[in-house]
């Protein structure tokens, strides 16, 4: 494996939620708002062989080197979060085409899907890149994710990674352990679980507008906190009857990852306030898994400067570009 590069932010940026808001705020997402009106996306919806429906946004490269990432986002994010246009606009740049994947109910998709999104659904995710990817003539195809989307493009990458055609794939600060990564948002700042209870009840809200016959207003408007919207919500609408179950069931830790045919980065910052690092000491050694983890970076922030720049957009290059140098 490559040596590992280290991220080494300013002094006035080493604090751990200072990296997490300017991850998508601020700076960032004036210059995410600029790349958007500059890009001349194709829309796209990708179909899965359950018929599963995902709205996607595909960029290609000027002087494109037919090679393709896949973005995916992560939970309440969508194709247009601020990481994911920057990160585009800096791989668009390189030469590699861009694919910004939504999840089921993200982004402006909630009418596509009649079953509520959760986050165990990776397989319909992999068929509809299936589907796609058989359509295109890429030499190389790579898949990473943020947050959420990085366990996605984990679980993808271990489980039909070479079926689907990746060369490889990469995680930045992918929840390991679920369980704990919701008693990290229940005990830690509370801003994050505002934050994210806001965003879930509000797209639980546009689902019920959609789908009227859910009839779950009721129960919806009685909900305060991220742990009253999973028990209300996950015994109902997945196959878990009991949230340890539904948590489990997406965890990355002990042999989850263990079928990796082709090589996967994880990228996790030890001051992360959303995602415990320790947990990473839970996933069984992978011959093709490099893990590297950073004293500093918050949650997928590893801003470098006041401009908003964010350090994991050059690392996610120098992987992909010393691969590409190795074949």
């Amino acid at each position: 494996m490559e040596d590992q590069i280290v991220y080494k932010p300013p002094r006035h940026l080493r604090n751990a939620h200072v990296q997490t808001v300017l991850n998508s705020q601020g700076p960032r997402k004036l210059r995410a708002r600029g790349i958007l009106k500059r890009l001349d996306s194709d829309n796209l919806i990708l179909q899965s062989e359950d018929g599963t429906r995902l709205l996607a946004e595909l960029d290609h490269a000027v002087n494109g080197r037919s090679a393709l990432v896949i973005l995916l986002h992560g939970w309440e994010g969508s194709s247009r979060s601020s990481y994911m246009l920057t990160t585009a606009a800096s791989l668009l740049a390189q030469g590699f085409d861009v694919l910004r994947v939504n999840l089921r109910d993200h982004g402006d998709s909630h009418h596509l899907n009649r079953e509520l999104f959760n986050s165990t659904r990776s397989p319909e995710v992999a068929s509809a890149l299936r589907e796609f990817n058989a359509a295109q003539a890429y030499e190389h195809v790579f898949l990473a994710g943020f947050s959420l989307g990085g366990s996605f493009a984990l679980r993808i990458a271990a489980d039909v990674g070479t079926e689907i055609g990746l060369d490889a794939s990469i995680a930045v600060c992918p929840p390991t352990d679920p369980a704990r990564a919701m008693d990290a948002l229940n005990n830690g700042f509370f801003a994050y679980e505002r934050y994210f209870f806001k965003r879930w009840h509000g797209s639980l809200q546009r689902k019920l507008h959609c789908f009227p016959e859910f009839d779950y207003a009721e129960e919806l408007a009685s909900a305060r906190s991220l742990d009253d919207l999973n028990r209300i919500f996950i015994p109902a609408h997945t196959i878990y009857s009991d949230v340890g179950d539904y948590f489990a069931a997406y965890a990355l830790v002990g042999d989850r990852l263990a079928s990796m045919a082709k090589p996967a980065y994880l990228i996790a910052a030890e001051d992360d306030p959303i995602i415990p690092v320790d947990d990473l000491k839970r996933i069984d050694p992978v011959e093709n898994l490099q893990i590297e983890t950073h004293r500093y970076g918050g949650h997928c922030g590893f801003i470098e400067n006041l401009a908003g720049r964010s350090w994991v957009e050059g690392r996610i290059l120098r992987i992909l570009q010393g691969y590409l140098k190795k074949l």
